[in-house]
């Protein structure tokens, strides 16, 4: 009796809190994990996410690197492939692209490049997207550039529960992982079961579901995503949302599936629309489900501009819920 309450027990909890917990967990768990990244240490992070580990587990294991993102990602496959547990944490996902060489050239290649017998147990974990006036270099949502490339897996935690639970998960795995964290989520607050662990990371979850249409997003999108569908349900319009989680690998699976009970489908990304992980799912569900589909599949995804700076531009250059409605009304022919 005493064990079934402890299991029931939730707890108040930020996704930042959360990300946190996920790390103190891994650090307690395997003395091989260390964090290292730009201002993780005394500082707590640049979205507060370390605030406290330095204190706790000390410099070798909390480690403040110099401001070279090509630098310390390359240090960190390195002692990977020696054997340690490394999270590195790059900044934005903008500042990313100056550890692109050591992510795409080695980290991915490694495995392939060894005949097997190395890898790069890497986990690199990262903020991307807008919303905070964070403007043109620290703004963007680039994982679909990263979910482009094979070798490694590329995770978006939308939920409290992916927060807590994918990097345990991503940190046994063997080739390197991706994790890409919204910055509009850091905030965010909800209730975690006090004894949550680790989650799947390579399974699309349905998080509402419908028969009208799907309406198929990750990340920050998420819920903007579920409000759509709730203004859509007042109209009676029932949308099934599914949350991808995983951008490499894609779970076609469960995507097809939803296609195929509501035969329309808008896809929400906060990435540009031009060479897009929307195109690519769109594709995908042409490919596969082509003769399911009764509507051509709809996308919604940022304006093709620099991020602006003024609010009033940033909410217009990103998905917002109005825009996945009129979508969403477009593929039922509502508009």
């Amino acid at each position: 009796m005493a064990t079934a309450q402890a299991k029931a027990q939730t707890i108040e909890i930020t996704y930042r809190e959360a990300v946190r917990e996920a790390i103190r967990d891994a650090l307690k768990r395997d003395d091989r994990v260390f964090l290292m990244g730009e201002d993780v240490g005394r500082y707590g992070g640049c979205y507060a996410v370390s605030k406290g580990l330095l204190a706790e587990f000390g410099p070798e294991r909390i480690r403040d690197t110099p401001l070279s993102e090509s630098g310390f990602t390359g240090a960190g496959i390195g002692a990977a492939m020696a054997g340690m547990r490394p999270i590195v944490e790059l900044m934005t996902v903008n500042f990313s692209l100056l550890a692109l060489d050591q992510i795409l050239n080695t980290a991915a290649t490694v495995r392939h490049m060894s005949g097997n017998q190395f890898g790069a147990p890497v986990v690199i974990r990262m903020a991307t997207g807008a919303g905070r006036q964070l403007a043109a270099q620290h703004s963007h949502s680039l994982e679909g550039w990263y979910a482009h490339i094979p070798g490694i897996k590329v995770l978006a935690p939308a939920t409290l529960d992916d927060a807590r639970g994918m990097l345990w998960t991503a940190l046994q795995d063997p080739d390197p992982v991706l994790i890409f964290e919204n910055v509009m989520l850091y905030n965010m607050t909800g209730k975690l079961a006090a004894d949550a662990g680790p989650v799947d990371i390579d399974k699309a979850v349905v998080r509402r579901a419908g028969k009208d249409i799907s309406l198929v997003t990750y990340g920050g999108s998420l819920w903007k995503t579920l409000q759509a569908a709730d203004a859509l349900a007042a109209e009676g319009i029932d949308a099934e949302v599914i949350d991808l989680r995983s951008l490499r690998p894609l779970d076609d699976a469960t995507v097809m599936a939803s296609v195929s009970k509501t035969r329309r489908a808008v896809i929400v990304d906060e990435g540009w629309r031009t060479g897009s992980l929307a195109a690519e799912i769109c594709t995908r569900i042409v490919e596969q489900a082509f003769w399911e589909l009764d509507a051509p599949v709809g996308r919604v995804c940022s304006e093709e501009v620099p991020i602006p700076y003024p609010r009033h531009l940033e909410e217009a250059a990103i998905p917002q819920a109005p825009k996945i409605i009129a979508a969403a009304k477009a593929a039922l022919g509502r508009a």
